[in-house]
């Protein structure tokens, strides 16, 4: 088999998935964000399940790994809608924190550009490591940050989803031609 073959792809596109949702796990870690670090420890094994399936000629792990990208598009597009407030979805509640916590994105204050300003509350009874934190010059603010984090996650899942039926199809025309 040459380099260029839908294997090889399929194999290259997984990779730069393994990378992009390793990324994204590390800042929603650091943002303490529950439901998107499920997401992507999901991503992460699924993904690892898809390479070992392309590289071990197994398509059953390759239709669970399609079956997958296509729940994590969707769920790509959700956080879309989320962070764009689409929909009466707000960025404002607690949704990706399970409603555990008052945590935002990593991006809401560490952004390219962003200054972080502390400020103090003044009240007495607040408690003293309770912080209003004011953010201001970023260069892109954290929402679309976020929108093109899941953009890429998506590009990648459809172009994964494509190969890894291309592949899929390839790995049962060799396994009819076998049996003759």
């Amino acid at each position: 088999m040459g380099c260029c073959t839908g294997r090889c792809t399929l194999i290259f596109l997984c990779s730069l998935q393994l990378l992009a949702a390793l990324e994204r796990q590390i800042f929603d870690f650091l943002g303490f964000q529950w439901a998107p670090i499920l997401g992507n420890f999901l991503q992460i094994i699924v993904v690892i399940l898809g390479l070992f399936g392309t590289i071990q000629f197994r398509p059953r792990y390759i239709v669970v790994y399609t079956v997958w990208t296509a729940l994590w598009v969707t769920w790509n597009v959700f956080i879309i809608c989320f962070y764009l407030e689409v929909g009466g979805l707000s960025k404002e509640t607690d949704l990706m924190t399970f409603n555990i916590s008052m945590h935002r994105s990593w991006w809401r204050e560490h952004g390219p550009g962003c200054i972080r300003r502390v400020v103090r509350p003044s009240a007495p009874g607040i408690l003293d490591d309770y912080s209003y934190v004011s953010v201001t010059g970023c260069i892109i603010d954290f929402q679309y940050l976020e929108v093109i984090h899941s953009a890429i996650q998506i590009l990648l899942s459809l172009i994964g989803f494509v190969y890894a039926c291309y592949v899929i199809s390839i790995f049962m025309e060799e396994e009819d031609s076998c049996k003759y």
